[in-house]
């Protein structure tokens, strides 16, 4: 493919891929190796803002599956990407990249509180912006912050880092021989019923025209190289498919 126009992305990036191979937490050679990237995208002229998950350390919907209020259940996922996002953010500063958390959910002992205009202003001045805390109230999930945040701070693409590298018709896991998209429009993920985000954040990226990239973490500088149009990857927008 060829070198994507992107030069502010919204970096999706699951709480699941920090953990490794492990099944809990986080492990940081994963953790360093993300930061790596992310500060590889910055020193090439991009100004990425990320939106971290929770999921290595808790679920909301898994919580309140189990019998816990929901509302509480989320308050206390959106906590867990406090958690990662501070993590994020001293891997980035070890890799020498300027970065700042800033929380949807207030918890200004540990973090800023979300500011459109003080993030837009940290990244316009060269500093990788990490957003956790969701947006701050329950029932949302990250892939909606994530589309909120992006259309929030003119980002020009969500770059949503997955366990698979792009979008299938079936789950490649389980049906091999399911059909890969390279490119689609946003009525057409949405007429094959496929599955790339929940339905708050899809409307959101399709109403603010924000292009969704899908893309695999597991391999070495995956962000760099769907940047540099080098990585296997999923384009959705409002244009013609390919």
């Amino acid at each position: 493919m060829p070198p994507l126009p992107f030069t502010r992305p919204l970096i999706k990036i699951s709480g699941e891929a920090l953990m490794g191979s492990g099944r809990y937490g986080i492990d940081v050679a994963t953790l360093d190796a993300i930061a790596l990237d992310i500060a590889d995208v910055c020193r090439q002229g991009a100004r990425p803002a990320v939106v971290v998950g929770g999921g290595n350390i808790f679920r909301g919907l898994t919580g309140a599956a189990d019998g816990m209020d929901r509302v509480k259940s989320d308050y206390m996922g959106m906590l867990a990407t406090v958690m990662n996002g501070l993590a994020l953010e001293q891997a980035l500063r070890r890799q020498g990249q300027a970065a700042t958390v800033y929380s949807g959910l207030p918890v200004p002992t540990v973090c800023k509180t979300f500011s459109r205009d003080d993030a837009k202003k940290d990244l316009e001045s060269g500093c990788a912006v990490v957003l956790a805390g969701g947006t701050g109230s329950p029932f949302f999930t990250t892939d909606t912050n994530a589309a909120l945040r992006a259309a929030e701070l003119g980002c020009d693409a969500i770059l949503k880092a997955t366990q698979v590298d792009g979008i299938y018709s079936e789950d490649p896991k389980i049906n091999p021989n399911a059909e890969r998209y390279e490119r689609l429009t946003f009525s057409e993920v949405l007429s094959r019923d496929l599955k790339v985000m929940d339905a708050a954040a899809f409307a959101l990226a399709r109403d603010n025209s924000i292009p969704v990239v899908v893309f695999s973490l597991h391999q070495k500088g995956a962000i760099a190289k769907v940047m540099r149009g080098e990585a296997i990857c999923s384009v959705v927008g409002n244009g013609t498919a390919a």
